[in-house]
């Protein structure tokens, strides 16, 4: 019996040892690019020719530089990025959830088309779209100047419109997890359908809105692409697109100023994920088991 029991003790103990070289490797792997940026933001030779890991005579003189430029407002293309993506994350998730609601609890004529067509929307890459949005935020503009180019109003139109397909059938799912009885008994109750929404199923869903909210944040603070076409203005710029202004000179390109601005950048991330990770991983954890 003792055997046995040494036995199991050291299969597990076997078992341990392979999953923690597993999880250092997998680290290793995952911040080893990180150690390079970090290098090359600390390196004064502002440049990856003749990088080494450990750069020689480190300074902090590139993260100085994103502040005291007056040429690359750093910290207004991060509070940029911030204030888009943070509106547009409210916006997502405040129209998905009404939107998911209707088309889970709801029946009417057309519902089924509807979830089609969001479906069939969501085939079709982003980029076949830039010319149609850029000619629309246009016309927009000429109405509504605070919603067209070169706004950051348009900018959050657009991203809030785009990722109401996919985000719709995910709470959609969600929703229909929840019991329907219910609804019906708050209706019989004298509730309407919005105090149905508000007071029953909202608490319900929270996780679901927790995934929404943050993957949608983050989705807009890293676009490139988009806000490349839309905004014009430096100052208007998000931190994306500024950030390409270090690495664009016709003649110098600071690459450890670009890298410096990297790992600022990515703190709100980094902070998102730290404040907020039981929410996201407990909403993607319990909606998979629901669905």
């Amino acid at each position: 019996m003792s055997k046995l029991a040494t036995s199991m003790a050291a299969q597990r103990r076997l078992g341990l040892g392979i999953k923690l070289v597993i999880t250092v490797l997998t680290a290793l792997y995952a911040l080893y690019p990180v150690a390079w940026v970090l290098s090359a933001a600390l390196d004064p030779a502002n440049s990856l020719v003749n990088q080494s890991l450990i750069p020689r005579n480190a300074t902090l003189d590139n993260f100085a530089r994103l502040v005291n430029d007056p040429q690359h407002p750093f910290v207004l293309w991060l509070w940029n990025s911030i204030k888009v993506s943070g509106i547009s994350a409210v916006i997502i998730v405040a129209l998905t959830a009404l939107a998911a609601y209707s088309f889970s609890r709801l029946r009417y004529r057309g519902r089924r088309a509807g979830l089609l067509a969001i479906l069939l929307v969501q085939l079709f890459p982003n980029t076949l779209a830039l010319v149609s949005l850029f000619l629309l935020l246009k016309q927009v503009g000429n109405i509504i100047p605070w919603l067209g180019l070169n706004t950051h109003g348009g900018l959050i139109l657009i991203y809030s419109g785009g990722a109401l397909g996919f985000n719709t059938w995910l709470m959609k799912g969600y929703f229909d997890t929840i019991p329907h009885e219910l609804d019906e008994a708050a209706l019989i109750d004298g509730a309407t359908h919005f105090q149905v929404f508000r007071h029953i199923l909202l608490p319900l869903v929270r996780p679901i809105l927790a995934v929404i909210g943050i993957l949608s944040f983050i989705g807009t603070y890293s676009d490139f692409l988009l806000a490349r076409v839309m905004l014009k203005s430096t100052e208007n710029y998000t931190l994306a697109v500024g950030m390409t202004l270090f690495i664009r000179g016709q003649y110098t390109r600071e690459w450890g100023v670009f890298a410096a601005a990297a790992l600022i950048g990515a703190l709100p991330i980094v902070l998102i994920f730290l404040v907020l990770q039981r929410q996201l991983i407990g909403g993607l954890s319990r909606g998979a088991v629901k669905g």
